[in-house]
């Protein structure tokens, strides 16, 4: 497999297995932390878990990429990147074993998201710092290439990491804590790891001094207003209207989200841990419709083009997520996750393809920190939605029916800009 050529060609970089091993274990925390959270949240049996409260979780895990991402690089560009995965692990140990610890003394819910949400901030600067030293662990030709399989990597250590927290948590510990500690020892082995690169191997290079912080900010605004402006423009319609689409079957499937947490927890299961493997059944499947749009989408959308594989899959939302939520028995349910996942990942494949080809290079990543504001901000914006209009037992025919009208406009709107 080409997948695997290329993996061991890249293993052959000392400096890329280091940075890969820090990224492996630190985005394996990460699945096993956010795992426990939701959990927590929804699961716990002293709790009596609502919509609201699911949505605030979302917003803990969530929102930090939005507000602080497009600025990490500015912050990023001053510190050692070697030191920003070391310390900003180690913070993230001693962070995690605070929020078991907060988790034990039944303390307010509001300390609780703050240390949670403190976790999650430092995550988009060790991510973001580990995308900006790939280009010093591997050679300009391969740096495609490293680009490509070191986020998978890390994408399917998170997944893992989430297994392995469902799995503790099931099997192991009932307790919430203990899968977060779990995930605290695996920060702390990051940072560890991290201590195999040398301190000034990942720069950022001295002689290169960037602006005062202000002026950094200040410029990375300025930036990102010219990213929108260049994006407004005719000539990129199409990625425009790619991007509003992709963002509001994000919002869709964040609602659904939301749904099938409720289900989960009080109307297709008898308890909190009946519902929690139920939920881990249900996300597992959705994972694998993932994995299939990876492997359809390239077919697809070669035949019928990336936009109209967006109409497609949109309608086929339409029709099929109805048809198969509105039953609110656990079969069809299980069917509609992997569909779910199939044509969401399958429209954001082919909206990044959009993007790439009609974006100028030079306002290219700027887009693309647009694009992943939207892409998370939808998705809270959906958990606070979904929680003003969700019964205690989480059975809305109501946010069915309107994720399908939304669905369907995304199709009929999109279907009308391909005829233009």
């Amino acid at each position: 497999m080409s997948v695997v050529r290329d993996l061991s060609v890249l293993l052959r970089f000392q400096g890329f297995r280091r940075l890969l091993a820090v990224r492996l274990l630190s985005q394996g925390a990460d699945g096993v932390y956010q795992v426990a959270l939701a959990t927590y949240v929804v699961f716990s049996p002293e709790k009596q878990a609502s919509a609201a409260a699911v949505a605030s979780a979302m917003a803990v895990l969530l929102l930090p990429y939005s507000l602080v991402g497009p600025f990490a690089g500015v912050l990023l560009d001053r510190w050692r990147r070697r030191q920003v995965f070391l310390y900003g692990n180690l913070l993230r140990t001693l962070l995690a074993c605070a929020t078991a610890a907060l988790m034990l003394s039944h303390v307010p819910d509001w300390l609780f998201y703050v240390s949670a949400l403190c976790v999650t901030a430092v995550n988009r600067f060790v991510l973001a710092g580990l995308s900006a030293a790939l280009p010093r662990v591997v050679d300009d030709e391969r740096l495609v290439m490293a680009n490509s399989l070191s986020p998978t990597a890390g994408t399917l250590a998170a997944t893992a990491g989430g297994g392995l927290a469902f799995a503790v948590r099931l099997v192991a510990a009932d307790s919430d804590a203990a899968v977060v500690l779990l995930g605290a020892a695996l920060y702390l082995a990051a940072a560890l790891a991290s201590l195999s690169l040398a301190p000034n191997l990942l720069g950022p290079d001295r002689e290169s001094m960037p602006p005062r912080l202000g002026r950094a900010v200040v410029d990375a605004t300025r930036d990102l207003v010219a990213g929108v402006r260049h994006l407004a423009a005719p000539p990129r319609r199409e990625a425009a209207w790619a991007l509003a689409a992709m963002t509001l079957m994000r919002f869709c499937y964040g609602a659904l989200l939301v749904l099938l947490l409720m289900l989960c927890r009080y109307a297709l299961s008898s308890n909190p841990k009946e519902g929690l493997a139920l939920l881990g059944v249900a996300l597992g499947v959705s994972g694998a419709g993932f994995f299939a749009a990876a492997v359809v989408t390239p077919w697809a959308a070669g035949r019928l083009g990336p936009r109209r594989w967006i109409v497609v899959c949109a309608a086929a939302a339409a029709v099929l997520e109805p048809a198969l939520g509105l039953p609110f028995a656990t079969v069809p349910l299980m069917v509609a996750a992997f569909v779910l996942g199939l044509i969401t990942q399958g429209a954001k494949i082919s909206t990044d393809t959009i993007v790439q080809s009609t974006v100028e290079d030079g306002f290219r990543g700027r887009i693309f920190s647009v694009y992943d504001v939207l892409f998370n901000v939808a998705f809270v914006g959906a958990a606070g939605v979904a929680a003003l209009m969700l019964p205690p037992d989480g059975r809305s025919a109501v946010l069915v029916v309107t994720v399908a009208v939304i669905y369907a406009a995304i199709a009929m709107t999109m279907s009308r800009f391909e005829s233009q």
